[in-house]
């Protein structure tokens, strides 16, 4: 017994390892390809660790085009989504979880199977809207139509619904208002689900590069990840090492937002209960 006890760590071990390797082997591999002069970036059989240190890939990346510009487009954009989405998903996921008004099961059904439409189903429509009242290149066609999440109301609300009512009916009675008791008594259990699902669009929306190629066409609001995939057609053919610095400078800000923010993340996924 204590044999195949060993066994099963050993082999569990090894599982996870296996598993690390997966996930961080291709972070691994930009981070270090970032450092790599261009020779060695194209040597067979290919290396991990560079021989020689260039942080001067950094500097070439970021001088390659307006990547100060790309970075203040993505701030706004991003930021400016985040904050409307948790305008917008909070009293909404409360009205699902605790409020009872007619048609209440069929919004949020229909609220979910927005969740299966994809952003390329939708994006022409969107498109000729925006080109009508002349927001194509503009902040709002990369804010509005992300103004809301499906995902957001839905998580929110399991999060809320574990609220007890009995709560909410004491403070019912108390005559309090009820964005009060949104602000004083439900967000503060949901701070975890709250953090989560604002990280979650932060990383989607500090990624996106299909929304704002299709809804501009110049450098005006273009956000970064349209940026670092210009750095393929702005220098002298394929310089993968540079390539891969536009790329670490583009994942840096998630990565320091997910360090700061995990233990609000691993609360609000480790929760049971819902109903």
């Amino acid at each position: 017994m204590q044999k195949e006890s060993i066994f099963r760590k050993i082999l569990r071990y090894i599982l996870l390892i296996l598993i690390i390797i997966v996930f961080l082997g291709p972070f691994l591999w930009m981070v270090f390809t970032s450092f790599k002069p261009l020779a060695e970036t194209l040597r067979l059989p290919p290396t991990l660790f560079p021989e020689t240190w260039v942080p001067q890939n950094y500097a070439d990346a970021w001088q390659s085009g307006p990547f100060l510009h790309y970075t203040k487009n993505s701030i706004i954009v991003t930021f400016s989504v985040v904050i409307l989405q948790l305008l917008t998903i909070i009293p909404a996921a409360y009205a699902f979880a605790k409020m009872d008004f007619t048609g209440r099961k069929v919004l949020f059904s229909s609220i979910l199977v927005t969740m299966m439409i994809p952003a390329q189903l939708i994006f022409l429509p969107v498109y000729l809207m925006f080109s009508k009242v002349n927001l194509i290149n503009t902040y709002w066609s990369l804010i509005l139509p992300w103004a809301s999440s499906a995902f957001g109301i839905f998580l929110l609300r399991q999060r809320f619904m574990q609220v007890p009512d009995e709560i909410i009916e004491a403070a019912i009675l108390d005559n309090t208002p009820t964005w009060k008791i949104i602000y004083k008594i439900m967000l503060p259990q949901a701070r975890g689900t709250v953090v989560t699902i604002a990280l979650f669009t932060f990383i989607s929306e500090w990624n996106d590069y299909f929304w704002p190629l299709v809804m501009t066409s110049n450098d005006d609001v273009r956000t970064l990840p349209l940026g670092v995939s210009m750095l393929k057609s702005t220098l002298d053919g394929i310089q993968w090492n540079t390539v891969m610095a536009g790329n670490v400078i583009l994942i840096l800000p998630i990565v320091i937002i997910y360090l700061i923010a995990q233990k609000e993340i691993i609360k609000a996924m480790t929760y049971s209960g819902i109903k």
